[in-house]
């Protein structure tokens, strides 16, 4: 079958984003299926093609993926408002592709939400089969976090969802409280799948040489938190447990904070007014060199602000890759990841707000180093046991040949 794939932020492992599109598209390249990946130009990550624009666009093929890029730059850092006239701008000429190239499945995923656009046009006006990922409910998580308050705003954003939901033959989520908010809305449960993000077991149990950032010695407890730093991160958590190991004496705990996003600056001078030499900030990397720094981590920070609709309604790569390499995570708010960290004993959950709890754990960490590879053992079992890439990317082509139908679902 013929998969025109939407991926705004799509990006191979040679960037510093997420890869599960990637992964996901090469298992249905494996089983012979033809797919072209549709995404923009994401600040972080890499996209494979190196030809100049033209009328800005630009297609080749990267690792079997027909890719078809257009020149709308995203970051991190970009202000509300241009970022949602990049969405915006993506979603108008993805619609045009969907509505033009030959396809037997159209394929979207958030975020953004205006992913799905250009599925929901291709459903009503050409009779395309639409499935739809859910990586975030909205506008449930804008409305929690304040940062979308205009009553309109956040109701059209409300009816973008019901019709992305509704125009959509099958749904995936990718954890168990965004596949029950997507119920919510009225959508029967045999067109809704569970297929969370995944380990790169492979990628990480072949790690290159471990290395640490200046500034933190082979002796220190090293703590890692690698992803976006932004409002929805609450990276001021780990400051604030940084200022409490700070008034403890703990030199010898170090908080690695890897990525870009738009607080960053603050947070660096946050750090700078209150000298906490105990936080380290570095530049993105790609995944291979993640996995070199993971080799030698002690403790994966799996943070997020304290907003309830997160405790079940994430599925954050971070943490996936912190038990596919045998790294103990440190999850600072409740839901199924904490639930899933206390069942296997495979790392340490504290409540939300709390940076005493916070730096209590990382000094029991740092008390006991014996039992961190032990943990760690226990969340690599985890990983290969519950979200090995291979085996959930398996589930997820199955999911979509299904929605194309017997007759296109697997090429002769």
């Amino acid at each position: 079958m013929k998969v025109l794939y939407f991926h705004q932020h799509f990006s191979t492992p040679k960037g510093s984003a997420g890869i599960r599109s990637y992964e996901m598209a090469r298992a249905l390249v494996a089983r012979g299926h033809q797919v072209t990946m549709v995404c923009g130009s994401y600040g972080l990550g890499k996209t494979g093609l190196t030809t100049e624009f033209a009328k800005g666009m630009r297609r080749g093929r990267v690792d079997g993926i027909d890719v078809v890029e257009f020149e709308l730059r995203y970051s991190n850092r970009d202000g509300f408002v241009k970022r949602a006239l990049t969405f915006l701008k993506f979603a108008w000429r993805s619609t045009w592709l969907a509505l033009t190239e030959p396809h037997d499945v159209i394929f979207a995923t958030s975020t953004p939400l205006t992913a799905g656009i250009p599925g929901i046009a291709a459903r009503w006006l050409r009779g395309s089969r639409f499935v739809f990922e859910v990586r975030d409910l909205w506008p449930e998580l804008p409305r929690e976090m304040g940062v979308i308050r205009n009553p309109l705003v956040l109701w059209a954003m409300g009816v973008l969802e019901w019709l992305s939901y509704h125009s959509a033959r099958r749904l995936v989520g990718l954890s168990p409280g965004i596949v029950a908010g997507i119920a919510r809305r009225g959508i029967p449960a045999e067109r809704i799948t569970l297929v969370p993000n995944g380990c790169d077991l492979e990628l990480f149990a072949d790690a290159p040489q471990p290395w640490r950032p200046e500034g933190v010695a082979t002796t220190d407890l090293m703590a890692v938190f690698a992803g976006t730093h932004g409002m929805a991160n609450g990276l001021d958590a780990a400051l604030n447990a940084a200022a409490e190991l700070r008034r403890r004496g703990r030199g010898d705990i170090k908080l690695v904070l890897i990525g870009d996003g738009q607080l960053k600056p603050a947070l660096m001078e946050r750090a700078q007014r209150e000298q906490l030499h105990n936080v380290v900030f570095c530049d993105p990397v790609n995944k291979t060199r993640l996995a070199g720094l993971m080799a030698a981590t002690d403790v994966g920070l799996q943070l997020l602000a304290n907003v309830p609709a997160f405790y079940y309604g994430t599925s954050p790569n971070k943490f996936f890759d912190y038990i596919a390499s045998g790294v103990p995570p440190l999850i600072n708010y409740p839901g199924w990841l904490a639930e899933l960290v206390n069942e296997h004993h495979c790392g340490f959950a504290v409540p939300p707000d709390d940076p005493a709890a916070f730096a209590d754990a990382l000094e029991r960490a740092a008390a006991d180093r014996a039992e961190l590879p032990r943990m760690g053992e226990r969340a690599r079992a985890l990983a290969r046991a519950q979200f090995d890439r291979a085996v959930l990317a398996a589930q997820w082509v199955r999911w979509l040949e299904g929605a194309a139908g017997a007759d296109a679902a697997v090429p002769a």
